[in-house]
């Protein structure tokens, strides 16, 4: 019994000494410099294959109708009373 309790106690107090290291984390900006992945356009991506989305792979014109008709049909108004 007695190995048992000093093993439970040397392993709560590696834990509780564990705690104590943690180090800080900081992040170091550049001034002016974005370290990030670059986002490109969302109409120069293609469409989904299985979706029903008909614009092409970058234009903008097309990509901007196709969100507006969506937002358009997700007007619960006009789905339900504009048939």
């Amino acid at each position: 019994m007695r190995p048992v309790l000093i093993a439970a106690l040397l392993a709560a107090a590696g834990l509780v000494l564990g705690g104590c290291g943690e180090a800080e984390q900081v992040v170091v900006y550049k001034q002016g410099k974005y370290q990030g992945k670059p986002d490109t356009p969302p109409w120069d991506n293609a469409p989904l294959a299985y979706g029903d989305a008909k614009w092409k792979k970058g234009d903008k014109a097309s990509w901007e109708d196709e969100v507006n008709t969506r937002t358009r049909s997700q007007n619960e108004y006009r789905r339900i009373y504009n048939q």
